[in-house]
């Protein structure tokens, strides 16, 4: 430390330092009251410039009289201005309206002071001219209330920097838009989902899509849980990509925790936001006509390869994110493709048309069994291999289920409508013999012996 590192602390201190180099020539001289007297004159007639001021000025006897014995009795802390004790107070404001625009701060942190006070003006609590927006912002600052209105703060708690323990205990998962790529010259949305480790901010999952859907994510998903084994959690954004039943019960069958960030929260997904800005700055933002989107996963793969994960990262002390997820046990996490098939396979009940249609997700599929039609049935569709196609479930048989092509059914040989139930045994069950059968009398009916006579 040097001698000009030794400042005041505060404000305060640099004008109590101010006042004591005023006093400076009579604060340890042993003065009689005449004397003094005389010297707090002649102080009283100098001119001087106050800490942070643009003019001169002078102070009063008493002013320098009192800061005098103040200062003899409590040393320099003595001489530090002491703040109003109605500061912030709103002295315009009656008690009321005080705590009123207080509790409004609290109950809508998100209301600006602005509109608080538009609002109070209308109903006519004052007029807005008798109080001023730096006004309701000193009150609230006293208070310590936010002085401007927050957006996508996470509330009043504090944020603090976190990181998980080790690879493998959290990923994160997000969507990044670009909007200047065409593909084969023509202008294309594309959207980039990607996953990234917590720990080691190494990304272990990023693939280019046209579409945000739940079925693009979950193919993406299903890849990283084969290479890397699955993590203890997943700490996704609040879109619908991220809210389905599917994703929902195949983490929960996988035991992986699902976890959402808070809506209008973008900080609490650091990690992911600064890796999309690195993506943006060495990649997409010169993306501009691509032949496929089979070429911007390949340059998305390499930027990652050759860019991104063996370069020192500065949240990991210099070191580079695949020699910190190296570090995961190898074959931690792992899952054999009967737990995949079992996790990510979807059952939902669907009414068949009277000619053997099922719709699911809007595509049209049709069945061969013509004993279903017009009946409800149990139709399942794995997500381990995004093209197989779904299957209904019947009585412990798998069914085949086909896109519907209208124009070859056209040159289709019906398919004959099987029964559901074939007999067991032959019970000469024949309505017909009975027709011609002489009905025979029951006691005390007619003809019989016991009739009337």
């Amino acid at each position: 430390m040097t001698p000009n590192d030794l400042q005041p602390s505060d404000d305060a201190e640099k004008t109590a330092i101010f006042r004591a180099t005023i006093l400076g020539p009579i604060m340890l001289r042993d003065l009689t009251h005449g004397q003094l007297a005389t010297e707090l004159r002649a102080l009283s007639e100098v001119r001087y410039r106050p800490p942070g001021a643009d003019s001169t000025r002078t102070y009063q006897v008493s002013t320098l009289e009192r800061w005098l014995y103040v200062y003899r009795a409590r040393g320099l802390a003595g001489l530090c201005p002491k703040p109003r004790s109605d500061k912030g107070f709103a002295q315009a404001l009656s008690e009321e309206l005080r705590e009123l625009l207080l509790d409004i701060r609290r109950e809508h942190p998100s209301a600006s002071v602005s509109l608080i006070l538009d609002t109070l003006t209308e109903e006519g609590y004052f007029e807005k001219a008798t109080v001023s927006e730096p006004t309701v912002r000193r009150l609230y600052a006293a208070a310590g209330l936010p002085r401007r209105a927050k957006r996508g703060e996470g509330g009043t708690k504090t944020r603090l920097r976190w990181q998980a323990e080790r690879p493998g205990a959290i990923w994160h998962g997000d969507v990044c838009h670009v909007t200047t790529c065409k593909v084969a010259g023509k202008p294309t949305p594309i959207r980039i989902h990607g996953m990234l480790d917590d720990a080691s901010r190494y990304v272990v999952a990023l693939e280019a899509h046209t579409t945000e859907k739940e079925v693009d994510m979950l193919g993406m998903l299903v890849d990283a849980l084969r290479r890397h084994g699955k993590p203890d959690a997943l700490y996704l954004d609040n879109g619908s990509t991220y809210r389905g039943e599917v994703l929902k019960t195949a983490c929960a069958r996988l035991g992986i925790t699902l976890l959402h960030a808070k809506p209008y929260d973008p900080q609490a997904r650091g990690k992911m936001e600064r890796f999309w800005r690195t993506l943006r700055d060495g990649l997409l933002n010169y993306l501009r006509d691509a032949a496929s989107l089979a070429e911007i996963n390949t340059q998305l793969r390499a930027f990652l390869d050759k860019r991104y994960h063996v370069r020192p990262h500065s949240s990991l002390l210099g070191k580079s994110p695949a020699k910190v997820y190296a570090t995961r046990a190898p074959g931690e996490g792992a899952i054999d493709d009967a737990a995949f098939r079992t996790a990510l396979t979807e059952r939902s009940r669907r009414h068949v048309s009277s000619d053997n249609v099922i719709s699911l997700d809007g595509v049209a599929y049709e069945l061969d069994q013509g004993f279903l039609a017009g009946k409800n049935v149990t139709v399942a569709q794995c997500f381990v291999t995004p093209d197989e196609a779904p299957w209904v479930e019947h009585e412990g048989k798998r069914l085949v289920l086909r896109l519907l092509d209208p124009v070859k059914n056209a040159q289709r040989k019906r398919p004959p409508r099987v029964a559901e139930e074939k007999p067991t045994r032959l019970t000469g069950f024949d309505p017909t013999r009975t027709l011609l059968r002489t009905p025979k009398a029951k006691d005390g009916g007619p003809g019989s012996e016991g009739g009337a006579q």
